[in-house]
């Protein structure tokens, strides 16, 4: 009788999936999920500073679900009456220059001097695949190990600018749970800049000399809207450099007029890497605030952001529900296709769309 060959790769018997779960248990799962999201606790929870709360409401209002959309609006509700006792610093260089480090070094600062601070940190995302391509938590090891720091990367998405659509409600829940400083740091590409400036206080532009920087800063435009300039890695042989740069800057801003908020935008020096130079940006920061709030000019710029966020909201909102809707969605295909066929234009092809009764 022969025998029967032997094989690494046997079958063993498992466990039959009935015999570990069954309707009523998954039932049972699904109302405990459903009943962990509590509104009045979450709210509760962020309110005596539980991070883990607040990662959670954060999560909500990313979230694309429409039914964390409803609960995403109560949170916020809940959270608007112990917001706004922030200073929102908004972050911005052109990649390399060094955005990262310096956010440590500063967080690291502040947290010293017992400030709470949330660094909102805007992760490129990758076009082909969506995925972020930077991890700020992996660059800013010493401040996330800190108590009293608290780092929420969100990757950028197909957002306007590389910023995160929610990036403005998850500044409210920061502040919510007690962060006395919101850091916004931007991707430092694209229309991001003028994004993150409209829901900060103060905006901060780092640079670097040597690098073609002196010339750009030139430019209108990203130097317009820079409260403060900071060159980044003024140290080593480069320090001689970046004084340069300094004189090249101030002459720069010069060229532009005052300011409604009387404000003259400064130029320094600072080496993240040597932590030098860290100390006199947050003195600026809060000589600003100072100089802004004496003519009520630091609330009524928070008033006129309220006002831009609601008119971009709707904006959004009118968008999203023109494009998902079912007839549109339909019709917007058949007018594509005859666009490539050239049997329309573009222009016309739009009006027919937007005079369909949806």
């Amino acid at each position: 009788m022969a025998k029967k060959s032997k094989s690494a790769l046997k079958e063993k018997k498992g466990v039959s999936i009935s015999e570990i779960t069954n309707a009523s248990s998954i039932k049972s799962i699904k109302e405990k999920r459903k009943a962990e999201i509590d509104v009045d606790t979450l709210v509760k929870s962020i309110l005596k500073k539980d991070i883990t709360a607040l990662s959670r409401a954060i999560t909500l209002i990313e979230s694309k679900n429409p039914k964390h959309k409803d609960l995403a609006s109560l949170i916020l509700k809940s959270c608007l009456p112990h917001a706004n006792k922030s200073i929102r610093i908004g972050i911005t260089g052109v990649p390399g220059v060094g955005k990262s480090t310096f956010i440590e070094a500063f967080g690291k600062h502040l947290t010293s001097l017992e400030k709470h601070v949330a660094v909102l940190a805007i992760d490129p995302s990758s076009t082909i695949t969506k995925g972020s391509i930077l991890g700020d938590k992996t660059r800013m090891e010493d401040l996330v190990k800190d108590k009293n720091a608290f780092i929420r990367p969100s990757a950028s998405g197909d957002s306007l600018g590389g910023v995160a659509r929610k990036t403005r409600e998850t500044i409210i829940l920061c502040e919510a749970a007690g962060f006395d400083v919101i850091i916004i740091e931007t991707v430092g590409v694209g229309q991001s800049e003028t994004t993150v400036h409209s829901m900060v206080d103060f905006f901060l532009l780092l640079k670097l000399a040597g690098a073609g920087d002196e010339l750009q800063g030139i430019k209108r435009g990203i130097i317009e809207m820079a409260d403060t300039i900071a060159i980044n890695k003024a140290d080593g042989d480069n320090l001689k450099r970046a004084k340069l740069a300094k004189v090249e800057f101030n002459r720069a801003l010069h060229l532009y007029p005052e300011k409604s908020s009387n404000w003259q935008p400064k130029v320094t020096l600072c080496s993240a890497i040597k932590n030098e130079g860290i100390d006199v940006i947050w003195n600026i920061i809060l000589d600003y605030i100072r100089t802004t709030s004496k003519h009520d000019f630091f609330n009524k710029k928070r008033h006129e952001q309220n006002k831009f966020w609601l008119i971009q909201t709707i904006e959004d909102q009118l968008k999203s529900d023109f494009f998902n809707t079912p007839k549109i969605k339909k019709e917007l295909a058949n007018q594509l296709q005859l666009i490539e066929n050239n049997q329309t234009t573009p222009f016309v092809a739009a009006d027919y769309l937007l005079k369909l009764k949806i």
